[in-house]
């Protein structure tokens, strides 16, 4: 697939897809679970295709993975098997292999969870328009509601101020040369990509997300999932 010419910065996803999952409970790898007759990260890839502005979807695989065609038939996503032992070390490989196939430092790329299959085209069409002029970057995000509690062998230690406190969601958006450089920096226990520019000094800025582009995460974060996109 040639990659676009243009003098606009081209638009990536890159899917980090090598974790196992085992909070799921799901008995493999949860990107794999069936939901609503798909599986998870079929119906992340089917979103993030129907996005005019991405130039390509990169999903980045474990070295061992066997699993990703049979589960995801037909898909044009790009495939890189070069997925290390955290997501930080998979979305660096995955950068990586999106420069080996001719992007530029310069572009964009915004980096989805696998798990996040609720995802709508829309609201990545949002964080796109509300960051390709942005001289950092964002990422969708809400603003917390529910009281926070910091816990301590089982019991409430002290609740948390959540004014100005966001929950961060993916897609996260950040120049591709920008994004490796702060991963490099980071390390390789930085939890969400924004984490790793944060550590360089710099401010991304946080979108409005939804309340329906949760990570699936627990057992019965597949059930809510499914009932979510049965009823779409």
């Amino acid at each position: 697939m040639p990659l676009p010419t243009s003098s606009t910065p081209n638009c990536y996803a890159l899917v980090p897809c090598a974790g196992a999952g085992l909070r799921a409970g799901a008995g493999g790898p949860k990107q794999y679970a069936s939901v609503a007759g798909c599986s998870v990260v079929g119906h992340t890839l089917a979103a993030l295709a129907a996005v005019p502005r991405l130039a390509a979807t990169l999903v980045v695989l474990a070295p061992d993975d066997d699993a990703f065609e049979r589960e995801v038939p037909g898909t044009r996503a790009w495939i890189a098997r070069c997925g290390g032992a955290t997501r930080a070390a998979s979305v660096a490989r995955g950068l990586a292999a999106l420069r080996e196939r001719g992007a530029a430092e310069s572009d964009w790329v915004l980096v989805h969870d696998a798990a996040r299959c609720l995802l709508r085209p829309a609201w990545v069409e949002r964080l796109i328009a509300a960051c390709e002029d942005d001289a950092v970057g964002g990422l969708l995000a809400l603003p917390l509601a529910d009281t926070l509690k910091q816990e301590q062998g089982g019991r409430v230690a002290a609740t948390v101020e959540r004014a100005g406190k966001w929950a961060a969601q993916t897609p996260q958006m950040f120049r591709i040369g920008l994004l490796q450089r702060a991963l490099a920096a980071a390390g390789p226990g930085v939890t969400d990509e924004a984490g790793a520019v944060e550590a360089l000094g710099l401010a991304p800025r946080l979108v409005a997300g939804e309340l329906e582009n949760f990570k699936l995460t627990w057992p019965a974060d597949f059930a809510l999932a499914a009932r979510l996109l049965e009823t779409r």
